[in-house]
């Protein structure tokens, strides 16, 4: 007889402390609803991955520099130069950028959060990527290439994203993503990182208020 919200057994026969459970997607359901996407190990395997796609497309590391969109841009920034250095052999300079002065939407914003730039080199003639969490409308990337330009001119600029959630409302893409997950409106996507927030895994939570007005 089965005991209610007691230990589940898995396909395997072993037991488990609590039942598991998944939405129609196939996310494990945690106690606060939220779904997870990614745990750690994922996130590890999709900074590693797109390193190498990085070096394959370049053929190395030599002009290259990341600039990671604060908040969560940077870390992840700074994880992939530790990657591509752990590769390659080579150090690739990171720099952070804060775009909140070039955001559309600043009017609206009655006190906005600044955080200091770091440019540690000149991007003049430099093959940039930029570093982000999570690509959604593509208004964030516009902001930072515009907030780009008042430090050089790149020779090109690339974008690299740990989630691609879709949704987009500008001719942005990701050169290179983590993982490209479905979402919904009304369904938020976030990503924890150690250097941030403790922990690193991502989830999806739903959006108290409803569906985002975009």
């Amino acid at each position: 007889m089965s005991v209610p919200n007691g230990p589940a057994h898995t396909a395997s026969g072993l037991r488990c402390a609590y039942p598991c459970r998944f939405d129609g997607r196939g996310f494990l359901l945690g106690e606060t609803g939220e779904k997870q996407i990614m745990t750690a190990d994922g996130i590890g395997r999709a900074l590693a991955r797109i390193a190498h796609e990085i070096l394959e497309r370049h053929h190395g590391a030599e002009g290259l520099a990341l600039v990671g969109i604060r908040t969560r841009g940077v870390p992840l920034a700074h994880r992939l130069a530790a990657r591509l250095c752990e590769f390659e052999g080579a150090a690739v300079p990171v720099a952070s950028l804060d775009i909140n002065l070039y955001r559309d939407d600043l009017q609206a914003r009655a006190h906005p959060r600044l955080r200091p730039t770091e440019m540690p080199v000149s991007i003049d003639g430099r093959r940039v990527v930029l570093v982000d969490d999570v690509l959604f409308t593509g208004r964030t990337v516009r902001a930072a290439l515009d907030a780009l330009n008042d430090f050089g001119r790149p020779r090109l600029v690339q974008l690299a994203v740990l989630i691609d959630r879709g949704h987009r409302q500008l001719p942005v893409r990701a050169d290179y993503a983590g993982r490209n997950i479905p979402t919904s409106l009304d369904e938020e996507v976030k990503v924890r990182l150690t250097e941030t927030d403790g922990a690193d895994e991502v989830v999806l939570a739903q959006l108290p208020g409803g569906p985002v007005q975009l």
